[in-house]
């Protein structure tokens, strides 16, 4: 008998609306399953048990009245970088603990709104700022194909949430892959939207022109399913479009037959993982099969795309993270004089985020301001530019998300650098402000999984819903589950 918690959220929402199992047992299900395994995974920072409960308890109610609200009875998970009334939000730092919005974010109030069980807060590296979840200042997640090896991040706990079990689905940020990596790293669907298609409004600001919050979970047709009710304009942000939600959902049964799949070859490169690329170029030749024609295409500016994001990331959150001082927000370590207090409270900040702190600071220094700052605005015009001309020639980009599959806990921690390049194939498109989505299309010979990405113009996530789920119905990756030791 299939346990509840190895459930996809689809099957799980047909069981809710058939009857078959209440909102309470599939609840109670999940919280039993966090007890059991999450000390040795480490993705949640906190448990909101009473809560989802609680929740669970209303959407029993409301259905029992005849409520079919698209999430209703669904327990789910919010990455700790989201604002939520009355819930601690610690955005992974020491400087926000104990903080408690008074507001919740737009995207997790639609999910409330649409019938959301509330688990709780994901960990994540600190601001959002990393690839490993190695940078939060409270915990180490792991990831559930392998204890020794990180789940990526920054999304890293909302990632091995999923995988684990530990909820149907999560809700994570990308601004420069950290939902598109932990998706790969740790085998589940992952989807960035593009720019302005969900509301920043209660997002905890890293990089403001690349955040992105975006939907994680086991399938395809469950990312689909939670970016319907995240997506659409949002007055509380003015960055958030005002175009049309088409029906992701709908959309997901077209197939892939006539679509184009450009394959840029700037992202197989020297260096890369023999399986990672293996694994990319058979899951494109089954889409062939399937009935797509495969481009060979260029993004020639794609090599551009690590120092340009590096220069331009960090600037941004120079000025965004200015404001946690003591004074205006964060927690006041008093030392008698003005300087002397900011030190210290500033202190709290964990080595990245100082790192890229001071990196963006310089960037926008006086006297190279146009220097750096300047000039990478402009060729990440470039980079923008490269794949609007792919798009008029292909529907979808496919490439690897990353080049290797999770590293060692540990292994890049001391090499900033090293560390860096393992966002290398998801930093064009976050620059770009368009939509990506990670597929599991194999694992190596570790049993480490392999993520697929499909690339797609802006407000074009229906046509890579479309290709990504037709590619994991001609596949059984997205079927398979970690076993963690206390199961084993």
């Amino acid at each position: 008998m299939t346990e509840l918690t190895d459930l996809t959220l689809s099957q799980a929402l047909e069981q809710l609306r058939a009857r078959a199992v209440s909102a309470v047992e599939l609840t109670r299900a999940v919280l039993q399953r966090i007890e059991q395994t999450d000390a040795a995974l480490g993705a949640y920072l906190t448990v909101t048990a009473d809560r989802a409960l609680q929740d669970a308890e209303a959407a029993d109610r409301a259905r029992a009245a005849g409520d079919e609200r698209p999430l209703l009875g669904v327990p789910l998970a919010i990455k700790d970088v989201f604002s939520t009334a009355g819930i601690e939000t610690t955005c992974g730092s020491k400087i926000l603990r104990g903080y408690k919005p008074v507001f919740t974010a737009t995207v997790v109030q639609r999910l409330y709104d649409a019938g959301m069980v509330m688990l709780g807060k994901l960990n994540m590296d600190e601001f959002a700022m990393g690839s490993s979840t190695e940078n939060s200042a409270f915990q180490l997640t792991r990831n559930p194909w392998n204890l020794e090896r990180v789940p990526g991040g920054s999304s890293g706990g909302s990632a091995a949430a999923v995988a684990a079990g530990l909820a149907f689905g999560t809700l994570g940020t990308d601004t420069g892959g950290s939902i598109r990596l932990p998706g790969a790293f740790c085998g589940v669907a992952a989807l960035k939207p593009s720019y302005g298609r969900c509301s920043r409004y209660g997002l905890v600001a890293f990089g403001s022109s690349l955040d992105c919050p975006g939907p994680l979970a086991r399938t395809v047709e469950d990312v689909a399913r939670i970016l319907q009710v995240m997506a659409g304009h949002d007055p509380l942000d003015s960055t958030s479009v005002t175009q049309a939600v088409p029906d992701y959902h709908a959309a997901l049964a077209g197939g892939v037959k006539g679509l184009r799949i450009g394959l840029p070859k700037e992202y197989f490169i020297a260096g890369i993982q023999p399986e990672v690329e293996q694994a990319v170029r058979a899951a494109v030749a089954r889409l062939e099969a399937l009935g797509a024609q495969v481009v060979e295409i260029s993004l020639p500016h794609t090599d551009y795309s690590l120092p340009v994001y590096y220069i331009i990331a960090p600037a941004e959150a120079s000025a965004n993270l200015a404001r946690y001082d003591g004074v205006r927000f964060g927690p006041r370590i008093e030392k008698g004089e003005m300087w002397p207090t900011y030190k210290a409270t500033r202190s709290l900040f964990g080595a990245e985020v100082k790192r890229r702190i001071m990196l963006g600071t310089y960037a926008l220094s006086a006297g190279y301001y146009d220097a750096y700052y300047g000039k990478a605005q402009a060729v990440r015009t470039l980079i923008k530019q490269d794949f609007d001309a792919a798009f008029k020639q292909v529907d979808v980009i496919a490439t690897p998300v990353a080049p290797t599959t999770a590293f060692k806990i540990g292994q890049n921690v001391d090499d900033p650098l090293q560390m860096y390049l393992a966002d290398v194939f998801t930093l064009p498109a976050s620059l770009a402000g368009i939509c990506g989505l990670n597929v599991p299309c194999g694992f190596d010979e570790a049993g480490l999984p392999i993520g697929l990405q499909l690339l797609g113009p802006a407000f074009g996530e229906d046509v890579i819903l479309r290709a990504g789920y037709a590619y994991e119905q001609a596949t059984d990756w997205h079927t398979r589950r970690p076993v963690l030791r206390n199961e084993a």
